[in-house]
């Protein structure tokens, strides 16, 4: 067996290990640490009386590499070597190295939260930065601020060392590793963008895969960001080279279809594997030669105003660009092929899930911790709060989260369940409607991958049921989900399916405006094509949307009786007062309903407007606008503040226009007493009231750090323009040429962190020169203008040594 090169560095890993609790290593693609290093550990002193798991980002990749490692040891798995994932476990009594996927250590360590029997935990692949692996990395932290003998290893081919040194200490000692990898040739190859239909890229992607077949030896990978595109481009692979072996690779496919694209055609035959980003890590694809690059990523983000989450087509990070091309130069030399052009830039990394993602999950992580501040955790990213503020929101509407956010009667019943929070409380309450085995299914269904896009919700059940042995993925979830609750999987009447949703989904009830056109509880709109069976419903529960708040498509739902909505929400019930701004109007209109959220069942007239509804009417209707009727002096203070905080942190406050109108209650709220309307609330002082929001110690520092004015050599003090610092510029000061005679630099402010952009004007106040470097424009910028301009200005001063010239704003003096 040829030497990984990884060896190398093993006993450096060893002796960190043995000497510290913690270690990074960093570690090329193909250098061999996800199989090699776990094995190295279980021999070591402080390893041999406990068990070592080994955190895989997929269940793909968990299942290999347990394979892999136990055929090396020549056992098999469950024998020393094991693994672990949701619903399926392959260990045994003498199995003591685990691997497991990164929501199975959350699970692990809430269940143990001192690990008992766990000798040390490998984060692998940590550079993907899931927000599993991010919440179980801060876990295990204060798990080891209690035992401080639970060794911890963070490896990735690519670490943000800097950032992971801020959490795990700065003297962590780092372990690099520079792989094997041979010469993988470059190329670009932009596809044309006159042609936008889908179709006509998946012809142009399978050319340039059929070219790169011709110009360099072994089988293609192919990176495309979903299983669309790979449908698409395998039907037109395949037709143009019938006897071309055309594999998929993606997370809907079942383990052994998987396995199968991993492998080299048995005949030795040439074969193109289509491929998402399950490929681009954690994997090796035996006989990849070549990879073809779309460029393309798709990433789920949710919307924490919305409560939606949408996913989106991206240009894909450097780094993962620089991870897939590392594929084709990791048995022999290679070719990449890159579908875009090299002049294209791209951002270095992609996001920390953790910044775009729901945190309900998160959220009730923490709750079952124990934890109100998530502060108390050490995070190499920290969860937004907004997103957070969300996903406790939710938790809170379905009753899993009390008011300071720890767990209620329904959280804590709903530990038992390894699913969504919002899943856990519909098996939870199934009970309450006789339905808990309709419930198993119907989670297994929507966390599984039997569902394609705009699938009918109830068809789909009635397949599955009818013919549970061609859905086993699905089957397997549902029958260990039935054990958990204690149940048979005999499944009667579908007729409870939309209750079952509203359970879950509460805030996506939905009620119909007309035909395919309807309105969520949360207050926003969607749609289904008039010809779906459920686009005449009269009320319906959306499990799927796909996340744009003001036109959501509905992607597969179930019906919902007015009598059956009433009987599961007590609001439903209950007679309270709506009112909300027209824009129509222009004045605030109001009722009596009643109905969940903003579904009314029913309406009457109010008599008199209850001062408390007002003030929520008028906040929601500046939310809805999405702007705030700020005066100039207001924007400024913003802006000041902004550059504050952007070079200081979080001492100073965040007054974005999107974390404003999300703290409107707190800041604005107490002041719209006697308000009717959203004239009187533009006439309102809103900077002052901002102003008083600030706290002392920060407001007293405001104007030496960030002053309102500043004097320029001729004596004047001119006004620092800040607003251009709510979008992540410099500020600026706009200044006549004459004035800064004698100026050496640029001036500086914040302590001397930020400079500022001199906007020089001439003598007419017309620009003349834009500089965030005032010595260079003397030296190089000055003289050109000197030449071009002072015979328009000869009553202004235009000497040749603008640095000992004295300043002055009036014209040169008569003689």
């Amino acid at each position: 067996m040829a030497t990984l090169p990884i060896e190398s560095r093993l006993d450096e890993l060893r002796g960190a290990m043995s000497r510290h609790t913690r270690a990074l290593l960093v570690a090329a693609p193909g250098a061999g640490k996800t199989t090699r290093v776990p094995l190295v550990l279980l021999d070591e002193a402080w390893c041999r009386e406990g068990r070592l798991l080994l955190l895989e980002p997929r269940r793909v990749a968990a299942r290999l590499a347990a394979g892999y490692m136990a055929e090396s040891l020549g056992e098999r798995v469950g024998q020393t070597v094991g693994y672990r994932m949701r619903g399926e476990s392959r260990v045994g009594p003498d199995t003591r190295l685990e691997v497991v996927t990164q929501g199975v250590l959350t699970r692990m360590l809430q269940e143990d939260p001192l690990l008992d029997g766990v000798a040390g935990i490998v984060f692998d692949e940590f550079h993907e930065r899931s927000l599993e692996a991010d919440l179980g990395l801060a876990l295990t932290l204060d798990v080891q601020s209690v035992r401080d003998d639970l060794r911890l290893l963070v490896m990735s081919a690519t670490l943000d060392v800097e950032a992971l040194l801020g959490v795990l200490g700065s003297g962590t000692p780092l372990i690099e590793s520079h792989g094997r990898s041979f010469p993988a040739a470059t190329r670009y190859r932009a596809l044309s963008s006159s042609h936008s239909s889908r179709d006509e890229t998946a012809r142009q992607q399978a050319t340039a895969v059929l070219d790169a077949l011709g110009q360099a030896d072994g089988d293609a990978l192919v990176f495309l960001p979903g299983v669309a595109e790979i449908l698409r481009l395998a039907r037109e692979l395949t037709n143009r080279q019938p006897a071309l072996a055309v594999r998929e690779l993606h997370g809907r496919l079942p383990l052994e279809v998987q396995r199968n694209a991993l492998r080299p055609e048995a005949d030795g035959s040439r074969r193109v594997v289509l491929a998402t980003a399950i490929a681009e890590s954690s994997v090796t694809v035996d006989g990849v030669r070549i990879v073809v690059d779309a460029g393309q990523e798709r990433v789920p983000v949710f919307q924490p105003r919305s409560g939606l989450t949408r996913l989106e087509t991206r240009r894909v990070n450097r780094a993962s660009a620089d991870q897939r091309r590392g594929r084709a130069g990791r048995q022999g030399p290679g070719l990449c092929l890159r579908l875009w052009a090299e002049e294209q830039p791209l951002v270095p990394h992609g996001e920390p899930e953790i910044l775009q993602a729901d945190l309900a999950p998160l959220a009730f992580e923490l709750a079952r911790w124990g934890i109100v501040e998530p502060d108390a955790l050490a995070w190499v990213t920290p969860p937004p709060a907004g997103a957070l503020a969300a996903g406790r929101g939710l938790l809170q509407r379905l009753g899993v989260l009390d008011e300071v956010y720890l767990l209620t009667e329904m959280g804590r019943a709903c530990v038992r369940w390894p699913t969504h929070p919002r899943l856990a409380v519909m098996l939870e309450r199934a009970g309450e409607l006789a339905a808990r085995p309709l419930a198993c299914t119907l989670v297994a269904l929507l966390e599984g991958r039997e569902l394609d896009a705009e699938q009918d919700l109830e068809r789909v059940l009635r397949v599955c049921l009818a013919d549970p042995a061609s859905h086993r993925q699905w089957q397997r979830e549902a029958q260990r989900l039935a054990r958990l609750a204690g149940v048979r999987l005999d499944v009667g009447s579908l007729a409870p399916l939309g209750e079952l949703l509203a359970l879950a989904y509460p805030e996506r009830i939905a009620q119909r405006l007309e035909p395919g056109r309807f309105r969520l509880a949360s207050g926003g709109l969607a749609t289904l094509p008039e010809t779906h069976p459920l686009a005449h419903a009269e009320l319906l529960v959306a499990a799927e949307l796909d996340g744009q708040a003001r036109g959501a498509k509905i992607y597969r739902g179930a019906a919902i009786s007015r009598e059956r909505l009433e009987a599961l929400f007590a609001e439903a019930r209950e007679w309270r007062a709506s009112l909300e701004w027209s824009e129509e109007q222009g004045r605030l209109v109001g009722d009596q309903v009643r109905g969940v959220g903003a579904v009314v069942l029913e309406r009457k007239v109010m008599q008199s407007l209850p001062p408390e509804a007002v003030r929520e009417a008028l906040l929601e209707a500046l939310r809805r606008r999405g702007e705030l009727p700020f005066d100039e002096n207001a924007v400024q203070l913003r802006g000041r503040v902004e550059l504050l905080s952007q070079t200081f942190g979080d001492a100073w406050p965040d007054w974005s226009m999107p974390a404003l109108l999300d703290t409107l209650e707190t800041w604005l709220g107490p002041h719209l007493d006697g308000i009717r309307g959203l004239d009187a609330v533009a006439r309102l002082p809103l900077g002052r009231l901002l102003l008083d929001c600030l706290e002392w110690p920060l407001r007293t520092r405001l104007e030496d750090l960030a002053p309102e004015r500043l004097e320029v050599p001729s004596g004047s003090r001119l006004r620092v323009d800040y607003a251009p610092c709510l979008e992540g510029r410099p500020p600026v000061l706009a200044v006549k040429l004459q004035e800064v005679f004698g100026w050496q630099s640029s001036p500086r402010i914040a302590d001397g962190r930020v400079g500022i952009l001199l906007h020089l004007l001439s003598p007419a106040r017309r620009p003349l020169q834009v500089t965030g470097d005032l010595a260079s424009f003397w030296a190089n910028g000055y003289p050109e203008v000197r030449r071009e301009i002072r015979g328009r200005y000869p009553k202004h001063p235009w000497p040749e040594d603008p640095l000992a010239a004295e300043a002055t704003a009036r014209t040169k003096r008569r003689s």
